[in-house]
């Protein structure tokens, strides 16, 4: 699968060249590059901002070096979907993750920096997509999240896919139960007595119980689903 990022900082993704995701590069299940918008802007200096109409604190990204560097990637790759990261956007949630990992050849990404970017940027892209309701510098750091997230649901990327259907937010859409190991004991805390046990069924009775116990006490609205109460 491809992953393809406009940004100011095309440096800052050599982060993802360790662990799990830096492995799928590797191995050649994902490849992941980073085109500088930089290189379309505007004059002698490279301008990709400028003060917003209407007044304001803070710039706005320019439409023309966003829309160049857009045409460029799928004059290349005519068949990425197209996605703005955007604190207006989507929640990306494991639902939507799952849809995108379904998604070939791959995403374009578009990181966007200041105050955000100029509106008529959306009729560019297929969706916009938001990892939280807070607000970061750019765009590079959620891009980072949704390549990650994505990534591992890919076929051959982790070591034992089947811990994607026990994790949080994975097939039970429920919050993952705790994890021990050892020593048994640490600080005075025991490791519960039913992991110790050897009893399969009563090891998989107690995680789903745990699971769901959680589940109601740090994300109720998902047990609200159909078949989780």
């Amino acid at each position: 699968m491809e992953f393809h990022v406009i940004t100011l900082f095309p440096e800052m993704f050599a982060a993802l060249g360790a662990g799990v995701i830096g492995r799928a590069q590797a191995s050649g299940s994902i490849t992941i590059c980073a085109h500088n918008l930089r290189e379309h802007g505007l004059g002698n200096y490279r301008q990709v901002d400028d003060t917003p109409y209407g007044g304001g604190s803070g710039m706005v990204m320019r439409p023309e070096p966003l829309a160049a560097a857009i045409d460029e990637v799928m004059a290349q790759h005519p068949a990425l979907q197209r996605i703005l990261m955007s604190p207006q956007g989507e929640p990306l949630n494991q639902g939507l993750v799952r849809e995108l990992a379904r998604n070939r050849p791959g995403l374009l990404l578009i990181a966007g920096r200041y105050e955000g970017v100029d509106a008529r940027i959306s009729a560019m892209v297929d969706r916009e997509v938001s990892i939280g309701d807070y607000v970061l510098s750019g765009g590079e750091l959620p891009a980072m999240v949704l390549i990650e997230a994505v990534t591992r649901l890919l076929p051959c990327v982790l070591g034992n896919p089947e811990s994607l259907a026990e994790e949080s937010f994975g097939l039970s859409g429920l919050l993952e139960y705790p994890h021990f190991t050892r020593p048994e004991e640490f600080r005075g805390m025991r490791v519960p007595e039913v992991l110790l046990s050897g009893d399969h069924r009563r090891i998989r009775v107690w995680r789903e119980a745990e699971a769901r116990k959680l589940t109601a006490q740090r994300r109720p609205h998902l047990l609200a689903v159909p078949g989780k109460s």
